[in-house]
């Protein structure tokens, strides 16, 4: 039995890893916006966590404990987690002031270097970008997600894929082919 969500009885956890797992293999995986995701999601090495936090503090008590635990386990059984928070930091601005709490958190627990927050959200906006411009869409998941990712597992990516700073460009490339009716067509929003 799935476990309903403390905050909205109407979504429950299970729903909601639905729908990020649906958004990462259609989307980051399916269009490649991330060369090196289907190797940890096909070996299982991804962990997602639902955060029942309804406050920015809430959070980031989670937040670092998930950072703990991932230093602390072995990259061959969780490479990287996703910490999905569908009731806080909904608007983007609040979420992306956030980020700054998450790399002060890294920070501070000397996980720096070691590991890594990357950023995803349902209205992620690129600065100096209008808020429907395609582009924005290569950070856009179904939920505000924190992904907590190894530094050491990047390093390895990047050197086993030898046009690794192109990737943004061809990202943008692929949604400005793909449109709004391809990113719709995807069915990678919420649950």
């Amino acid at each position: 039995m799935s476990k309903t969500s403390k905050t909205n009885p109407n979504l429950d956890d299970d729903a909601i890893v639905a729908a990020t797992r649906r958004w990462v293999e259609h989307a980051v995986i399916g269009l490649n916006l991330c060369p090196f995701a289907k190797a940890v999601y096909v070996k299982e090495q991804v962990r997602y966590v639902v955060s029942p936090a309804t406050t920015p503090e809430a959070l980031l008590e989670q937040l670092m404990d998930e950072l703990q635990m991932l230093s602390d386990t072995d990259a061959g059984t969780i490479d990287t987690t996703l910490l999905i928070h569908p009731f806080v930091l909904t608007d983007f601005l609040d979420y992306n002031e956030f980020l700054d709490v998450a790399d002060a958190a890294l920070e501070d627990m000397d996980l720096e270097g070691e590991l890594q927050v990357a950023s995803f959200h349902p209205d992620y906006q690129f600065a100096d970008t209008d808020i429907n411009d395609i582009e924005n869409f290569t950070n856009r998941s179904p939920y505000p997600i924190l992904q907590l990712l190894r530094e050491e597992s990047i390093e390895r990516a990047v050197d086993a894929f030898p046009e690794a700073e192109e990737i943004f460009e061809k990202n943008i490339a692929t949604m400005e082919k793909l449109g709004h009716d391809g990113w719709d067509a995807l069915h990678v929003g919420p649950a």
